[in-house]
């Protein structure tokens, strides 16, 4: 359930109503809009039922939230969130941002140079995984701690916001030392317990969508974020399993588009995942902007056939820059910025 409030409605007024629910044993949230603030209702409602919400001070309308995942919905928020990071930068809006880096961190000085190359190019965000989730026990399993320390110093020296996967509950305050934000990958969508400490984490977070799961599903894995506090959240759709073999994943195109009429959080694209071939991460990418999407993950190594991981889906820096000059124009086109 959520309350609507009036434009004139006071401080007092929700704060009022927030602590009359709160009585009652039901958590509240508070969205506070352009031109109106919204309060959500998390918990037993039918302890509101006691309370004639209409007749609060300051209230407009209650109205009861039929979608299943309530704070992410459209219902409880109809502006588009945006999220601030360091570095003046935002995804959501008006303007396509751009994550770009290698899959794993694998050195200081490798790092520091694509970030360099990247950056000049347009992208504002670096990703580089330090704990890698691979399908194999054998194959690299990415730097540690070691690895986010690099990735912070990178950042630092180049300026740019950071991004990279937390795997376990119990990296989620070593990652949150190190990173701007904090990605939780396709494989640990439904990890229950680790998408509530990062909810209470309140650190920016990127959710991907499970391989196989619904669109419901992902978006019901992202109220668990903000159920348990964490407002600054983006999904990104990576692209899903199905029948088709002639690239590693089928790119959800649609997802964009769905997951943003339905939900009011940004949504990122990535092509690389999604396709598994650098040859069409181009084409993914440029789909993306056309969609909607509000930000691209991008990967890219300087020497993709000596990569430790995900060297066939990675772009050299000169493809990278293709890349950015088309989805510029399809920018343009569709009237957003880059």
């Amino acid at each position: 359930m959520i309350v609507i409030l009036r434009a004139d409605a006071t401080e007092a007024n929700i704060q009022h109503i927030a602590e009359q629910a709160t009585k009652l044993g039901l958590k509240t949230n508070i969205s506070r809009g352009a031109e109106r603030t919204v309060i959500g209702f998390i918990g037993p409602e039918d302890a509101l039922r006691v309370i004639p919400l209409e007749v609060f001070p300051g209230v407009e309308q209650v109205l009861q939230v039929l979608a299943p995942y309530r704070l992410v919905s459209r219902e409880f928020k109809k502006e588009n969130t945006v999220i601030k990071l360091n570095y003046g930068e935002t995804i959501g809006g008006n303007k396509v941002t751009v994550m770009a880096g290698p899959c794993s961190v694998e050195s200081y000085e490798g790092l520091l140079s694509i970030a360099k190359k990247i950056k000049a190019l347009g992208a504002s965000i670096l990703r580089g995984g330090a704990f890698k989730p691979r399908t194999s026990p054998y194959d690299f399993q990415g730097l540690g701690e070691e690895g986010l320390r690099i990735l912070q110093q990178v950042g630092k020296e180049t300026q740019m916001c950071t991004v990279s996967e937390v795997m376990d509950t119990r990296q989620v305050e070593l990652l949150a030392k190190y990173v701007d934000i904090l990605q939780i990958g396709a494989r640990n969508m439904q990890n229950f317990s680790l998408l509530k400490e990062v909810g209470m984490c309140k650190k920016p977070v990127m959710l991907k969508r499970g391989m196989s799961a619904t669109i419901k599903e992902w978006l019901m894995s992202a109220e668990y974020l903000l159920a348990n506090g964490n407002f600054d959240v983006m999904l990104c759709e990576r692209g899903i399993r199905t029948f088709e073999t002639a690239t590693r994943n089928t790119l959800d195109i649609n997802a964009v588009v769905v997951a943003k009429r339905l939900s009011h959080l940004p949504v990122v694209l990535d092509p690389s995942h999604g396709t598994g071939s650098w040859e069409y991460v181009g084409a993914g990418a440029r789909a993306g902007v056309a969609a909607g999407a509000d930000a691209l993950i991008i990967e890219v190594h300087e020497n993709p056939e000596e990569a430790l991981s995900d060297g066939a889906q990675s772009l050299m820096p000169d493809k990278f820059a293709e890349l950015m000059a088309a989805c510029k124009r399809v920018a343009a086109a569709v009237d957003r910025e880059m």
